[in-house]
């Protein structure tokens, strides 16, 4: 069990990181160093626990595996070119150093440089969430394309987590195959624990026992089961909500990982000297990736938000790390290093990140010289064609909206999303959608509106988003009707004084409604009665 004051501290500097809007890891990697300057020493309850964090990590990205986002080209092309590029980058960097004498650097053979290249080329798949669920563009295409190129770097840490045990698996592994039929039976599974504690418990199960336990026994990696369970499942409807039930669990056991990075080695000057140079070498990763993006016909826009969004050091990189040190490959003050270089690319990522429309505007001109004569279907420009109104954001309420719009008032009506999953059932039901992101500048730039539309609403599930959109609005001087809706009533005032003509309060129409509909139904049956 982890010692109270590793908790109270873990805690402690996790929130106060938090504040000032960075990741909490890095407060985790805080108060391991701050328990090691104390004495404390690592626990076998601890690396257990660090154990499963991982474990948990590896099956949830297992049930959120797309692979048909995966057989993209510019998916997998993009994240294989990078990442052997960044490969060679970072150890030719470390070779240089090496020349140079840097003292951390000499002891290094080609091995070693080669796996810290490898362990550094990775970008960090929480930060990218992160940073896209802030800004509501995980459906965007820019964010699919990092989530993908995310994913694929995933998988080929898996694969080498898989291989750095060095040991032949069982002939029994070859039963491994029976899960494929066994998934069915998984899934009916899944369909019946609901979505309480007996759903969590059943992903423990799924990712402890079928994959890493039942793995391990024929001597495959137990990463590597766990991993493969979580793709066995990933077509379920399901497991959005299983790797929502899970969360919190496996977040709370990579505090475990992170606490045990800094207890294992306290940094020293030569340490920090030597994370500081891994962090000057960051721009040029994310300059490689700048350049593999558009070759595959992306837009100026989505190749630099992909960038940006990647543009990190990866705690996933810090597990290869850990095995590599594990194994004897690396020494253990490598993880100091690294972590120290992961927790620097965040503070510089978060300001970039935050200010990435305003550097794109900045940069577009000389950037745009790469882009590609032929863009991806995806990347065209957006045409809205003879309609007469147009809602932005088709999640719920924005198909209630687009519902009632057609069947009540008679209008032509067309819906905008930037998840393609959506406009998938939306055009199987029949209705007139396109995908655009309308917090994307260059799709009000090539938008191309015709004289008949007189309302736009403002149906998007990101405030910033709605603002946004309504600025763009406004800027273009639309002289027909605006709606929007907020979540919160301080949310209010700020659309109103950019000149949305209604702003509706989910919450309150919501209950509105729902009273109102309750009442008829009393009144209906009182009538009824009555005659």
């Amino acid at each position: 069990m982890m010692e109270p004051l590793m908790i109270a501290l873990a805690f402690a500097a996790g929130f106060a990181v938090q504040l000032v809007k960075l990741p909490p890891l890095i407060g985790f990697l805080a108060a391991g160093f701050a328990l090691n300057a104390l004495g404390y020493e690592r626990t076998a309850a601890l690396d257990t626990i660090a154990n499963l964090g991982v474990t948990l990590l590896l099956f949830t990205i297992g049930l959120k595996l797309d692979i048909k986002t995966l057989l993209k080209t510019e998916v997998w092309a993009s994240a294989s070119l990078h990442i052997v590029g960044s490969t060679l980058l970072l150890a030719s960097v470390l070779f240089v150093l090496k020349l140079l004498g840097l003292a951390m650097a000499t002891e290094l053979g080609w091995t070693a440089m080669v796996l810290l290249g490898f362990a550094l080329s990775f970008s960090s798949t929480v930060f990218a969430v992160k940073v896209l669920e802030d800004r509501s563009e995980l459906g965007s295409l820019y964010g699919r394309i990092a989530i993908g190129i995310l994913v694929m770097q995933d998988v080929f840490a898996v694969i080498f987590l898989s291989a750095s045990s060095g040991q032949l698996p069982s002939p029994w592994a070859l039963c491994l195959v029976l899960l494929w039929p066994a998934a069915k039976l998984m899934k009916v599974a899944l369909d019946r624990v609901g979505h309480g504690d007996l759903q969590v418990l059943y992903g423990a199960f799924l990712s402890l026992v079928v994959g890493y336990s039942l793995f391990e026994a024929v001597g495959v990696k137990g990463d590597l089961g766990a991993l493969i369970v979580g793709m066995l499942l990933a077509s379920h409807p399901a497991t959005a909500g299983l790797a929502k039930s899970l969360f919190h669990l496996k977040e709370l056991f990579l505090v475990g990982f992170f606490l045990s990075v800094g207890l294992g080695a306290l940094p020293d000057l030569t340490m920090v000297v030597m994370a500081g140079l891994l962090l000057m070498v960051l721009p040029l990763k994310s300059a490689l990736y700048y350049l593999v993006l558009m070759r595959f016909g992306l837009r100026t826009r989505t190749g630099v938000l992909s960038t940006l969004a990647l543009t990190n050091y990866s705690e996933f990189g810090l597990i290869v790390a850990a095995i590599a040190a594990a194994a004897g490959w690396l020494s253990p003050e490598w993880l100091v290093v690294i972590s120290l270089a992961l927790a620097a690319s965040f503070v510089l990522a978060a300001p970039l990140n935050a200010a990435s429309e305003a550097l794109y505007a900045r940069y577009k001109m000389p950037l745009s010289r790469m882009e590609g004569q032929t863009l991806l279907a995806a990347d065209q420009p957006i045409r809205l064609g003879e309609v007469d109104a147009v809602v932005l954001g088709m999640g719920q309420i924005g198909s209630g909206a687009y519902h009632r719009l057609i069947e009540t008032h008679g209008l032509r009506v067309l819906g905008v999303d930037n998840d393609p999953d959506k406009l998938s059932a939306h055009q199987a039901a029949g209705r007139r959608v396109i995908e655009g992101d309308a917090v994307d500048s260059d799709f009000w730039d090539k938008l191309v509106v015709s004289g008949h539309l007189k309302l736009v609403l403002l149906a998007m599930p990101s405030h910033a988003g709605n603002l946004y959109a309504l600025q763009q609005l406004k800027h273009r001087a639309f002289a027909g009707r605006i709606a929007a809706i907020v979540k919160y009533s301080d949310e209010q005032e700020p659309l109103r004084a950019l000149g949305a003509d209604a702003v509706f309060h989910v919450a309150d129409e919501a209950g509105t409604a729902f009273a109102d509909d309750a009442v008829a139904g009393v009144d209906d049956s009182r009538t009824v009665q009555g005659a």
